[in-house]
Parts: structure tokens; C-alpha cells; sequence
């Protein structure tokens, strides 16, 4: 298959020094056959895994937050993040079914002890914060958003020790109930007009935090998946609701994976395996998991920037990326950030569990605080549209870290990140087309190429 020939390559540039933020470039220079031996080659004709999309996660914390803001303010961060002209032009987001730390206390959706029949089930906590934003998000979009539900624990009468902090395990006599908790919650949300695109067991199931948390083995997620949501689902109609297991850090993602994806039961239920960052990066263990289990998919589900709100730091936007580049390269087909929007401490969290989030809201100015994250993750989420193939991408200098995708309209996003203190000057190869580039230090591209 011969190679494509573009006619143009747009660029657009964030870099530290220079104040650019996501500012588009002069186009790239062509350069002659003979002198242009490429540093970074990109070659569309080699596609691999097709993206669902990129986003971040409403969380009762986020969305107090935007409540507070003006009106205007309130607007400019939906515009910021959903908006497909003018912004990231979000599709993929998650939401937790029950209270999580960036919640404003504990709460749970069914909190009358016993009550396995669901009677008093109710998702009227939602309704006075994350509904109006997750509403207002998706008038702005104006398309579907995929949204991403997960559990940071069973109301605290289900589980071992009582409480919905620290740990504890589902009671076997609450599995049922509980897997009720989720067609209860998807039925709920679709009457409100956000349908639900899929659901994780649980989230970070090996922690015992002093927040919301709840330990299953890999067995007990197994056997959860196998016996209890998986069939709840189908029985309500809701088969096509995909479920995906660990939500937890790379570290133990294989072993995991190998528990769950080794019962053909429960199995034939699982849509795939969801990740995080915290720890150390393990990138290979995403590829581990795409070759054992190459029919199911990887899906990266949390990360932020811990311990406070790092107020302009660089890093934050580098650590993204380099998440990015190395999670996508490994097959990733999706990528969900944290909190969409916190306050200029990092919060409000019920715990102190204070973190940072690509846009803070300065609140006694009624200000928006654009972070680093906020424009490295445009670099990939404005680019690279739901629907794009990973093409094949090949640095031969490791201060450049890059990845290059082909969208459905046939023009290649390729990203390309200079973490050095040097500027680095690079033959770039689309296709067919031999250009010469530059990355100032501190600095990350998209070239956006097209015919």
C-alpha cells in the first residue's frame, strides 16, 4: 500500500517559556528527500486499537464547585471542556454511584438497613449538584457523552465492618441487592436523560482507604461479575451496559485480569480492564494485558496530580502526557481524568484528601484557573476524535516522546512531547510528507495533517 501524501500540516504548540497554550503555529516547512532523515515517523497505512474517546469525571465536589461560580464562569467551563469548536470537546466521563472522597460527606443511594428489595432507593443527592452539571455538560456538547459509572463502596449495612470507609468486603448475603444497586441507578439516570455507557465493580478494589472504599479479592470480583451483575443486567435489559473490572493502579492489572479473564463465565460478561496511575507507571503491564487478552479492551479510568493543588506547576501537564503517549501506545482506548473542576485548595474532600484537577476556581475572584494538565490533555482530546485508529509511530530519540492516530476524515494527529531544557530541532515523517519541526523546551505538539 503506498503511502499518503499531505498537503498540509497544521501545529500547535504549548510550551512552557513561551506562554503558547494550545496556539496554533506556522504550518511546517517541507524538507528535501535527501536531507531529511526522519527523527519521528508516522505511517497511517499501520492502525491499531480505535478510540472511544477522552474526558474527566463529574464528582459531587466538582460539581459544588461550578455551582459556585457566576453564571458566565459556570459557562465558560462547560464551553472549555465539551465544547468540540472551541474546547477539549469531551466524550468520555465518569461519575461514582454512591458518595466517594470528593464528595461532600459519606452518603449512599439505599441507606435503610435491610432493605434488599430496594424500596428506598434514591438518587435525590444527585439531584442537587451532579445532575445540573452532568445536564448543562451535555447541552453544551450537544452530542452523546459516554458516561462511566463506579462505586467506592456498598452502603455501609452491606459490607464487613459496618461503615463505607475503610475497606471491608461486600457480605455474600448482600451480593444480589447490590447488583440491583447498579440497573437501579443506570434506570434512574437514563429517566433523567444521561444514559449510562458502562459500569466498573468497584473502584480501587485493593484499598482500604480512610475514605470510601471496599476490598473484593480477584476471585470475589469474579465471582461478583459472573453470578450477580453481569446476569442483573441482562435480566433488566441492560446486556449492553459493559462492565469493566480492576479500576485499580497498573501494578497487579495482569494478575488481576488473569483471574477474571481465565472463567469463561465470567468473562463473556466483561468488557474490559480499567487502570490508574498512582504507584509506579508499569506501562508495560498494559501491554501485557492487550497480548494475553487482546479481544478485551483497556481503559484508562483515573489519574490527578495528589497531594494538594500544585497551583502552575509544569510537571502536572508533562506527568499527563507522558500517561498519555505511553497508555495510548500500549492500546488504551480511552482516557478519564479526575475531578473536571476543585477549588483553589484541591477540594472540597470529605477526608483532606486534597488533589489537583486541570481547571481550580479561585472563588473569592470568581476566576478560573487554567492549569498545565488542561492544556497538555488538549494536545490529545481536540486532536484525536472518538473513532480514530492508532497508527504506527516511531521516535528515534527518546527526548521526543510521541504517538500519531488517523481519524475517520482521513487527516493523522500526530503528538509529539519535548520534556528536555533543550530545544530540539527534528526531520517529522507523515506519510509521505517530510517536514521540518521544533520543539521549544518544556514543550509539547500536535501536528494535525491532512490532504
Amino acid at each position: 500500500m503506498p503511502m499518503p501524501t499531505f498537503s498540509r500540516t497544521r501545529f500547535f504548540l504549548t510550551s512552557r517559556a513561551d506562554g503558547f497554550r494550545l496556539t496554533e503555529q506556522s504550518p511546517l516547512v517541507r524538507c528535501g528527500e535527501d536531507s531529511c532523515l526522519p527523527v519521528v515517523s508516522v505511517l497511517p497505512q499501520h492502525t491499531f486499537q480505535t478510540i472511544e474517546g477522552f474526558g474527566g469525571a463529574f464528582t459531587e465536589a466538582a460539581a459544588v464547585t461550578w455551582q459556585t461560580l457566576s453564571a458566565a464562569r459556570r459557562e465558560e467551563v462547560l464551553q472549555a471542556y465539551f465544547d468540540r469548536t472551541t474546547g477539549h470537546g469531551y466524550t468520555f466521563c465518569r461519575v461514582h454511584m454512591n458518595s466517594c472522597d470528593f464528595a461532600l460527606g459519606n452518603y449512599a443511594h439505599l441507606d435503610t438497613p435491610g432493605d434488599v428489595e430496594l424500596h428506598n432507593f434514591s438518587i435525590n443527592r444527585d439531584r442537587q449538584a451532579l445532575l445540573p452539571f452532568i445536564k448543562q455538560a451535555l447541552k453544551v456538547a450537544g452530542y452523546p457523552i459516554k458516561l462511566l459509572v463506579s462505586p467506592w463502596s456498598p452502603p455501609g449495612w452491606m459490607k464487613s465492618n459496618g461503615e463505607m470507609n475503610h475497606g471491608g468486603h461486600l457480605l455474600p448475603e448482600c451480593r444480589l441487592a447490590w447488583a440491583r444497586c447498579y440497573v437501579r441507578f443506570i434506570e434512574e439516570y437514563q429517566n433523567e436523560g444521561v444514559p449510562v455507557w458502562g459500569v466498573s465493580v468497584q473502584n480501587e478494589p485493593a484499598a482500604n482507604q480512610r475514605w470510601d472504599s471496599c476490598l473484593y479479592t480477584a476471585e470475589e470480583e469474579r465471582d461478583f461479575v459472573r453470578d450477580f451483575l453481569g446476569p442483573e443486567l441482562a435480566r433488566a435489559g441492560l446486556g449492553h451496559i459493559r462492565i469493566i473490572v480492576w479500576d485499580h493502579n497498573r501494578d497487579l492489572m495482569v494478575e488481576r485480569a488473569s483471574v477474571i479473564y481465565s472463567d469463561p463465565e465470567a468473562a463473556r460478561f466483561v468488557w474490559g480492564t480499567g487502570f490508574h496511575w498512582y504507584g509506579e507507571d508499569h506501562f508495560e503491564h498494559v501491554q501485557q494485558v492487550h497480548d494475553a487478552w487482546p479481544d478485551k479492551q483497556l481503559l484508562f479510568t483515573e489519574g490527578c496530580q495528589e497531594g494538594g493543588p500544585h497551583l502552575g506547576s509544569w510537571d502536572l501537564g508533562e506527568r499527563y502526557a507522558r500517561s498519555l503517549i505511553n497508555d495510548l501506545n500500549r492500546w488504551t482506548v480511552g482516557w478519564i481524568d479526575w475531578n473536571l473542576v476543585l477549588n483553589e485548595q484541591g477540594g472540597p474532600n470529605h477526608v483532606g484528601n486534597f488533589c489537583s484537577a486541570p481547571i481550580l476556581i479561585d472563588r473569592e475572584h470568581d476566576a478560573l484557573l487554567f492549569q498545565s494538565s488542561y492544556y497538555y490533555l488538549g494536545h490529545f482530546s481536540r486532536f484525536i476524535k472518538p473513532g480514530a485508529q492508532r497508527v504506527l509511530c516511531a521516535s528515534i530519540r527518546q527526548d521526543l516522546e510521541a504517538t500519531a492516530f488517523i481519524n475517520s476524515d482521513a487527516s493523522v494527529a500526530t503528538v509529539v512531547m519535548n520534556r528536555t531544557e533543550h530545544n530540539i530541532s527534528f526531520p517529522l515523517r507523515i506519510g509521505d510528507s517530510k517536514m521540518l519541526a521544533e520543539l521549544p523546551p518544556r514543550s509539547i505538539a500536535t501536528y494535525l495533517s491532512d490532504h
